[in-house]
């Protein structure tokens, strides 16, 4: 069966447009106008969304308010979601990604690259595993998104999880900036690499005691040796 693209956008013409584009690539799409239509949508257990692609300017429920709404849902908690959007600053792009959302187009965009875009991302979803990861201090259990530290959970973003999660399936190799914004941004990613040191910072500071897993490789990246 083809997935479901869920498209929570108030501007007519781009949402025909991407409603066009997706079908022809063989996905289910269906249209919000508005946050709250969106919230519905999206939690109606008749017809989940593999994918949302979420305007960041709605009327009423605005595109952030409803990206934190849907993370904390379960049934969406886990669901891919790109953020579309007129903001093109880096700290836009970084409030977005750290609300929650998988990948942030700039309008205007090339609906070629965003289709390309929602693949990338599907892709990625659909390799995600639903094992557990446990050491001596750290625990990450992939399914339910739940890290905890000498017993004590510790709360990420999903852009940390994901971080995380690459570090860990990587566990031992270095993984080069570029690979990770790659890999944990999207395909594709030009911005500056300070974006990924800040996050493996906060990422550092949340671990606390098991902080110290992830290991900076100078002058390459990052790499996971696990808190023994």
């Amino acid at each position: 069966m083809s997935q479901n693209i869920l498209i929570i956008e108030d501007d007519a013409d781009i949402a025909e447009s991407l409603h066009y584009n997706l079908r022809r690539e063989g996905y289910r799409v269906t249209i919000a106008e508005s946050g709250e239509k969106g919230l519905r949508l999206a939690l109606d257990e008749k017809a989940t969304p593999a994918l949302i692609v979420l305007d960041l300017m709605l009327p009423g429920m605005s595109g952030l308010e409803l990206c934190r709404r849907l993370r904390r849902e379960t049934q969406t908690k886990t669901t891919p979601i790109i953020m579309l959007t007129a903001k093109a600053a880096e700290g836009d792009k970084i409030t977005g990604l750290e609300t929650g959302a998988d990948d942030y187009v700039v309008k205007p965009f090339s609906l070629k690259e965003l289709v390309a875009r929602v693949r990338a991302v599907l892709r990625r979803s659909e390799k995600e595993s639903t094992d557990i990861y446990t050491d001596e201090h750290l625990t990450v259990d992939f399914d339910d998104m739940r890290v905890t530290c000498d017993s004590e959970d510790v709360k990420l973003t999903r852009k940390e999880f994901a971080l995380l999660r690459h570090l860990i399936e990587n566990s031992g190799r270095v993984a080069a900036r570029q690979q990770l914004l790659d890999n944990v941004w999207g395909y594709s990613y030009f911005g500056d690499t300070r974006t990924l040191d800040v996050h493996i910072r906060r990422l550092r500071q949340k671990l606390g005691n098991c902080g110290g897993c992830v290991e900076t490789v100078v002058g390459i990246g990052y790499r996971f040796v696990g808190c023994k």
